[in-house]
């Protein structure tokens, strides 16, 4: 009797590394799965698993058709809201206040056109009065919306990890399995990024609110990995949320804003460009559109739209428009890639079901 326990208990061990192995050799083949290896097979399953999502969404959704209906009102309203002329603007706000209050000497800019269009004011410019306190109070409304904008987007990642732990099922999204996997080899880890993964979960788990007001405050990449691991432990919402808002939205705001409007201030900015200037060969031809849009922007700040401004795109501007073509060609691959890889973890999961009725 004690040679057959033995004996079960011992069999038992090949098969579990049997299963982990093949579970982790489907992972490598879904993951395989992209345009540029398998591109007909990539397309198809990516066809399927969309045709999938929309039959199972639009079902969910007519079951709560009243909340779609007030989700679409909502929507609408602030469409409507967003095309009226207003105090709201497109690009990036900060940079533009920074560089308009070294041009104009003040930030006292008229409203309106500010802040969808900066013009200098009519007032004599005095350059001396203007500091870095001086431009934080102008932009520390709209720097705190932006840092508050940031701490919301960090609770899908909480809530998926808590609702995984509540059900017990196993969720799809790659980081928790990467988190899952990293608890379980804690001991053993010995690579840096495992460490300082590690390093932000105990931070996390043992220090509560302090812990996660630290993570949040610093620039962290990291820090999707401080939400799981906030939802896997089933920490309250609101020290969660309560922590990441104050971090997100005071203390790292600050540290942001600070260091943009340091980056284009406009002694900082002109040496930037000086230094360009100085690379042997290619200097003289990098620094001549960096100078011209500096100096376009110099323009703007004094002449209303139309009135004296240069017209025309150089080829600063030319650059960052393909750079950002680029990143949505990107994204749209990496959505197409992604759609397979789903399609393909259904194939094997059907698969498993089948063997474990045979």
């Amino acid at each position: 009797m004690a040679y057959v326990v033995v004996c079960l208990n011992m069999c038992s061990v090949p098969l579990d590394v049997s299963v982990r192995e093949r579970k982790q050799q489907d992972r490598e083949e879904r993951l395989s799965l992209v345009l540029w290896r398998k591109p007909l097979l990539t397309l198809q399953y990516s066809f399927l698993e969309t045709l999938i999502v929309f039959k199972e969404w639009t079902w969910k959704l007519w079951l709560r058709r009243t909340v779609v209906f007030l989700v679409l009102v909502l929507v609408s309203v602030f469409s409507m809201a967003y095309s009226i002329e207003g105090a709201h603007q497109k690009g990036p706000h900060i940079a533009s206040v920074t560089l308009a209050a070294y041009e104009c000497g003040s930030v006292n800019f008229p409203e309106p056109p500010y802040p969808a269009q900066i013009i200098c004011p009519d007032e004599e410019a005095a350059p001396d009065s203007i500091s870095l306190w001086t431009i934080m109070s102008k932009v520390r409304l709209e720097a705190c919306m932006w840092g508050a904008g940031t701490a919301i987007g960090e609770l899908p990642p909480y809530f998926m990890a808590r609702a995984a732990r509540l059900s017990g099922a196993e969720p799809d999204d790659e980081d928790y399995k990467e988190f899952e996997e990293m608890l379980e080899q804690a001991q053993s880890a010995q690579d840096f990024a495992t460490r300082a993964k590690l390093a932000v979960q105990n931070m996390v788990q043992k220090v509560g609110f302090l812990g996660i007001l630290a993570c949040a405050s610093i620039p962290n990449p990291l820090f999707d990995l401080a939400g799981i691991t906030c939802g896997h432990f089933l920490i309250p919402f609101w020290t969660f949320f309560g922590a990441t808002l104050i971090g997100k939205a005071v203390i790292k705001m600050h540290i942001q804003k600070l260091f943009v409007i340091i980056t284009f201030s406009r002694h900082i900015v002109e040496q930037m460009v000086s230094l360009i200037g100085a690379i042997p060969g290619v200097g003289a031809s990098l620094q001549k559109p960096f100078s011209e849009y500096l100096e376009a922007q110099r323009t703007k700040l004094h002449h209303p739209s139309g009135d004296g401004t240069p017209a025309g795109e150089n080829w600063l501007s030319w650059v960052f428009e393909k750079v950002v073509l680029v990143m949505v060609f990107y994204f749209i691959l990496s959505i197409i890639n992604s759609m397979a890889q789903s399609y393909a973890k259904r194939l094997q999961q059907r698969k498993y079901s089948e063997e474990k009725t045979k």
